[in-house]
């Protein structure tokens, strides 16, 4: 008998209700005022609309443009539609084409293999809490502040033929930007100064969140620096993985800046973002082949994109 109040109180205590159901949503938005919801519709519709309008909007119509040879002269109702021809002809009949794929890759192989771990080594640094260590974050991210093309300008300062820095230092007479066997290592070396200091960003961001226990429990196993970080602290940071492979990726697709700078994307540097701007905006003006070119980019971003979008929408479920 002296249990059963015991098991009465245990029944009488409801179990927790979930805290995402959809009454418990209902009941927190009426406790919001009228402003309240005014101002959340606000801050999500507008940047929505701005997205739409300044995103998607010029995707899509570059991907109904592709299927056409319209030269962005005659009207819109008289544009003719010819279908795949113009990526056959990007294929088959443009010699630029083969080149700029194969700089892009290159570029990402350069950013991918020696770029991205140099950042992630300084992240390592860094974290330790070195002496100076604010100083040296500031000097290393300052180039992710400027732009590609004003990189470029100073670049030139190192690379110029008779008055460069380099050739003065070395006695040399390279002319590192006009010579087509040399000009794509070195407006690689510029990009990858830049694309350092944003992936020493990245990874000292995830190197801070990382358990301080985890390391613990490693060095009382006798683990050394090298083999703690390489099998318990990089697998930790998974997502700054994603998210560095991703921006890689892009970089290298977008690498337009420092190429237009230097000679438009001609003479050794041709790019695919560069040869869709010399057939949109430039003298050829071959709106339906330039957006070919531009599709073909939007679709290889994508696909890494969805790779990355579909591995954080994982990790939240999980």
């Amino acid at each position: 008998m002296s249990d059963l109040p015991l098991i009465q109180a245990d029944r009488a205590v409801p179990p927790p209700a979930a805290t995402t159901s959809k009454g418990g949503r209902r009941r927190r938005l009426r406790l919001l005022s009228r402003t309240d919801r005014v101002v959340i519709t606000l801050m999500v519709l507008v940047p929505l609309l701005l997205v739409t309008a300044f995103v998607w909007l010029p995707a899509l119509a570059t991907v109904v443009l592709s299927g056409t040879d319209w030269d962005g002269i005659g009207p819109l109702n008289e544009i003719d539609f010819v279908g795949a021809r113009n990526y056959s002809d990007v294929v088959n009949i443009y010699p630029p084409f083969v080149p700029a794929i194969q700089h892009n890759l290159l570029w990402l192989a350069v950013l991918f293999v020696l770029a991205t771990p140099f950042g992630m080594f300084l992240a390592v640094l860094l974290d330790k809490e070195l002496r100076g260590s604010r100083f040296y974050q500031t000097a290393l991210y300052l180039p992710v502040v400027l732009s590609l093309a004003l990189i470029g300008f100073v670049w030139q300062l190192l690379y110029s033929r008779d008055q460069g820095l380099i050739n003065a230092v070395f006695g040399s007479n390279v002319d590192w930007y006009g010579d087509s066997s040399v000009n794509i290592w070195a407006v690689m070396i510029a990009s990858s100064w830049r694309h350092v200091g944003y992936i020493m960003l990245l990874y000292l961001a995830g190197l801070k969140g990382v358990d301080p226990s985890l390391r613990e429990a490693a060095a009382v196993d006798g683990a050394s620096e090298s083999r703690t970080f390489f099998r318990v602290v990089f697998p930790v940071m998974r997502p700054i993985n994603i998210i560095v492979l991703v921006v890689t990726v892009i970089e290298s697709l977008r690498a337009f800046d420092l190429v237009w700078v230097v000679n438009k994307g001609r003479n050794g540097l041709e790019l695919i973002s560069a040869l869709v701007t010399q057939n949109v905006v430039g003298e050829a003006s071959r709106i339906g082949f330039g957006s070919a070119l531009a599709t073909i980019m939007l679709v290889v971003s994508l696909v890494f994109i969805t790779i990355y979008l579909a591995t954080v929408m994982r990790e939240n479920r999980e």
